[in-house]
This record gives C-alpha cells, structure tokens and sequence, in this order.
C-alpha cells in the first residue's frame, strides 16, 4: 500500500509539472498508465494477470497501448490515462465502500453501476436455493463451523494463497491485505456458495473472519446479529462520562507502569542515565563535546526508555519484518493500549465490535535525535505509524493531539 500511495503521488506531480508548463506555452504530456501485458510487472508477477483481469484492469496489448498513446499525443492532451477497463467488475467493487465522484464522471461507469445487480433489502433474507437449505439444515455447531471453513478458505483464495489455506479467524481483513476490490469479490464468493442476499459492503461490515461467520450464522437461523454498534446516547451535561479506570504508561528511569510512575516521583528519582547501547549508535562518534560535527550531541547521558527493542510482534499479528521497519513510537503505543486494558481489568477481546478508540498525545522531541541525519529516522511524533493501535478486530486509528514542550 505505500507503494502504491508514493506511486499515486509521483504521478499527481507529474500532472502538475504537465500543468504548469502548459501555462507558460511550452510542452508537455502527463500519462497513467493500466497495465500492460507481455511486459512489466504483468509477466514478472506469476498469476498477477489474472488478479487484475478478474477487478476488471484488462492488461492491454503494447500495440493497442501504443495506438492510445498516439493518438493522446496528436490531440495535444496535457494529462491523460490509458487503460483498458472492464466497468461491469472495476465500478460496482471501486465504488463498494463509499461512492466515487471520479467514476461518477465516466458514462462508461455510471452504466456499469446502474446494470449492477441491486443491493439486497435490510432484512437480508436468505435466497431460495439448495444451498441454503442444506446449510440451514445442518444443527447450529455444525453449520457453525462449515461457515467458519467456508468464509476462511475463500477470503484466502480471493487473496491468493494456496488452496486448502485458512486465514486467521480474528485478524482484521484490511491487516490481512483486503481492498474494496478484493472485498467485493471475496462477498461474490460467499454469495454463491451460501445464496445469501449480502451487501457488497459485508466484509467491511463484519472486519474479521469470526465476525463475518457469525452474521452468515445469524442470516441462516434469521436471528440479527450484532453488526455495526450504534454510537451511544449524548450523555447529559450534569453527569461526566469521563472515568479513567486504567493507566499504562512509559517513562525513562525503569518507569514500565503507573506504580512506576509514582516511585520515580515521589522518590525524586534522576531519570537520566547513559546512552543505551542496544540502539545500533555509534556511540563513541555521536559523543562531541565541541558540537561541531552534526548529528552528534555534547552530552553523554539523556532520558531513555528501559527495553525499547523489546517487542513481541507475534502477539499483536505482525511479521517480524514489519516489526523491525515499524515506528518505534507505534510499537509503544500498541503495548501501552493493551496494558491499560489489563490494568482496568478489561478483557481486549469484548472491544471486538465495539465503538472503542485511542486517544494519543505524543510530543515534539525537545533535542536533536542521535539518529537525525540518517537515511531512514523513526520516531517521529508526527509519523502517521505512530497513531494506530491494535484490538481484536483489528487497528484502530487514535486521534493525536501533539504538544510542544
């Protein structure tokens, strides 16, 4: 996915440097570009072909690419896109979360979506079929568990996966890769193996695999389930909702805990020490007591935290990969948000489809970081990794209020 944003924002630049010589009289043609086929990431990508063909982006031809591109440079144009697009697929799954003012302006589109098949009623009474009947038919555990395995297999053959793969019953789909697109092909799938009348915004609906059983579960013995949880009454003015029932928190000088916390304050305790050499800094040529060369610092000592390579991805879902290019401020803020859970006694499990939310307010670093100056640098407090946290169904994106000290 951050391939594909950097990717959308060179082109974006692109169309503006297109743009600006435009004005000044001079030349210029800005092109995006569908795939293409024979060539490029479409035959270095085995089977990537065939996932783009089935979201509707056709691979094209280089020579039917090449005629378009001609005829975009005998009509002048400044900014154009050529691709070749199947409608009836690309529109109805684009346009699965939320509409698209894009799409809305291409007839090619618009037709698409009015040919789409309607959406079912709010009841989501099940279809007629032989399908149905035998899934009904079967006694509720057992029924249970054949769509657990149906829901689990598909969304892992939608991704690619070998067959026979089940996919985490508890991961988020957006963690597990899953797009509008791959969403609505995914709802395609259960469709036809259930009958089922489902909207095309059930997998966002229900954003795990457990969550997504229970309501095909509920469909079948006609019980609603619990979907999307209404958002709570406006509570009077006269009475505070605000409680705080639990604290979690990480400070240098061994503060792991509120408990810790207090110790270090009322103890008065110097928080400072030695540069930690579990960082991979250089920490003989980041010392300079004339502070002349940059990147360094005229001190020896400073507040860290205790044990901040220390991180368990497994328990929170993410690769070992991941973890290592992640954030370091995200690392903490997502063991942070499940210690304050466990200190209020609060099982991280009942959040799952819960109006739950973070609340983050990091802070400006006041010096000069070791590692500024370096190709990659972490730790930024206005990163955007840093403002996610983690719960059963998946990531929560926190609020963030930043302070300047």
């Amino acid at each position: 996915m951050v391939v594909r944003r950097v990717y959308a924002a060179a082109n974006a630049c692109l169309d503006s440097l297109a743009a600006h010589r435009r004005a000044r009289g001079r030349t210029a043609t800005s092109i995006a570009w569908g795939a293409w086929d024979e060539s490029g990431l479409v035959a270095a990508q085995p089977g990537r072909r065939h996932r783009l063909s089935r979201l509707g982006v056709m691979p094209m031809r280089p020579a039917l690419a090449v005629a378009a591109l001609q005829r975009v440079l005998d009509g002048d144009e400044t900014a154009a896109v050529i691709t070749d697009t199947d409608w009836s697929r690309f529109a109805p799954a684009f346009t699965a979360s939320r509409p698209s003012p894009l799409l809305s302006a291409l007839p090619e589109a618009v037709r698409a979506l009015e040919s789409a098949p309607r959406e079912p009623d709010a009841s989501g009474a099940p279809a007629a079929g032989a399908s149905v009947r035998r899934l009904a038919g079967l006694p509720e555990q057992a029924r249970r568990a054949a769509l657990s395995d149906l829901v689990r297999h598909s969304a892992a053959a939608v991704l690619g996966h070998a067959p026979g793969t089940r996919i985490d019953a508890d991961q988020a789909f957006r963690e597990l890769g899953f797009d509008s697109m791959t969403a609505v092909e995914l709802r395609g799938r259960l469709v036809d193996a259930t009958g089922l009348a489902l909207p095309t915004t059930v997998v966002f609906d229900y954003p795990t695999a457990a969550r997504l059983t229970d309501h095909l579960a509920s469909l079948l013995a006609d019980t609603p389930a619990t979907g999307v949880t209404p958002l709570p009454s406006p509570v009077p003015a006269a009475d505070d909702p605000v409680v705080i029932v639990g604290m979690a928190c990480r400070y240098p000088g061994g503060v792991t805990g509120p408990a810790d916390l207090w110790r270090l304050v009322s103890e008065g305790t110097d928080a400072t020490g030695d540069f930690p050499a579990d960082r991979g800094w250089d920490l003989a040529a980041l010392y300079d007591p004339e502070g002349t060369r940059p990147g360094t610092t005229i001190t020896r000592r400073g507040g860290f935290l205790d044990g901040a390579g220390d991180f368990d991805p497994a328990f929170f879902g993410i690769s070992p990969r991941e973890a290592l290019a992640m954030d370091p401020q995200q690392r903490l803020l997502l063991e942070s948000s499940w210690e304050a859970l466990e200190h209020a006694g609060i099982d991280p499990e009942s959040l799952a489809g819960s109006p739950a939310g973070c609340l983050s307010a990091p802070t400006r670093p006041a010096t000069r970081r070791p590692w500024a100056g370096s190709a990659t640098r972490y730790g930024d407090s206005h990163s955007p990794a840093a403002r996610r946290a983690w719960c059963p169904a998946g990531w929560l994106t926190c609020s963030a209020w930043r302070g300047r000290r």
